[in-house]
């Protein structure tokens, strides 16, 4: 389904954060093909159209370098110019390298169901997101058609510390990798709610493990909340979350706890118990 038009595009979630630099010592890294990557990640959504000289400071490449890497992406028809302003721009083809890993998760199949009746069944958006560093990305989304106050499509990537679904997925984990996990981010203030010191933080995740849901009120996005519950493997690893994204303008927190967070805690089981099977 497609939301009314009065919704807004979320803003870039944070930062594109840098690869790790492999190791000197490592005969088999190639680093043309880590400077590929870098310029296909270097655009984002303040960062539709670049030129050369900003491809080249966004990706802390050389001019000559950048040109190079840049023009092979061309060929190979990755990236192009846009045809008024002449900047570069990330072409159709790149939607293939995202598409053949939603294509092959096993998790995305397996969740759709389940994901379908929660939205159904809530009247909210429904999503399933999975770790990347300190952030959760979106694999799979049911949208409804209500309005909704942020836009969060598939491929957008959050921050762990502020919202339901991180939570939840560090619910899972034993509090001495949560804390690196927190650590090694920054954790701004995305808005006057958003919690950023540890300590209250670690208490949220800690409410998690003991109610089998984490929350988010109005932390990354103003208007917008979330509900979210880890989806656990039968060793007790969580493999993402799913989570609901019930607006300030329909839910307070006190309804959504009470009636949303036990379908996705339902949903969250429900999918965990098919993968085992």
């Amino acid at each position: 389904m497609t939301t009314k038009s009065t919704r807004r595009a979320a803003p870039h979630a944070s930062p594109q954060p840098a690869a790790a630099p492999a190791p000197d010592s490592d005969p088999l890294f190639n680093q043309s093909l880590e400077k590929g990557l870098a310029v296909l990640r270097a655009f984002d959504d303040a960062h539709r159209t670049m030129t050369l000289a900003e491809i080249a400071e966004r990706t802390d490449m050389s001019k000559g370098s950048a040109q190079r890497t840049v023009h092979t992406l061309q060929v190979l028809g990755y990236i192009g110019k846009h045809p008024q302003t002449r900047r570069f721009q990330l072409l159709p083809r790149t939607i293939e390298l995202g598409f053949n890993y939603l294509a092959g998760n096993a998790l995305i199949k397996i969740a759709h169901p389940y994901l379908s009746q929660l939205a159904n069944a809530s009247g909210e958006t429904a999503s399933v997101t999975e770790p990347v560093g300190a952030e959760m990305v979106y694999v799979a989304q049911l949208m409804t058609s209500k309005f909704i106050p942020v836009l969060t499509p598939v491929g957008m990537r959050i921050p762990m510390y502020c919202t339901s679904s991180g939570r939840a997925w560090l619910s899972s984990l034993p509090d001495d990798q949560v804390l690196v996990l927190l650590q090694m981010a920054p954790r701004p203030a995305r808005t006057p709610s958003t919690l950023t010191d540890i300590k209250p933080i670690m208490a949220r995740i800690a409410e998690c493990r003991r109610v089998g849901y984490a929350t988010n009120a109005e932390e990354l996005f103003l208007g917008d909340m979330g509900i979210g519950a880890p989806i656990l493997n039968r060793q007790g690893d969580a493999l993402g979350a799913v989570h609901l994204s019930p607006p300030t303008s329909r839910w307070t927190m006190e309804d959504a706890r009470k009636k949303l967070a036990p379908m996705v805690i339902e949903c969250a089981r429900a999918i965990a118990s098919a993968i085992a099977h």
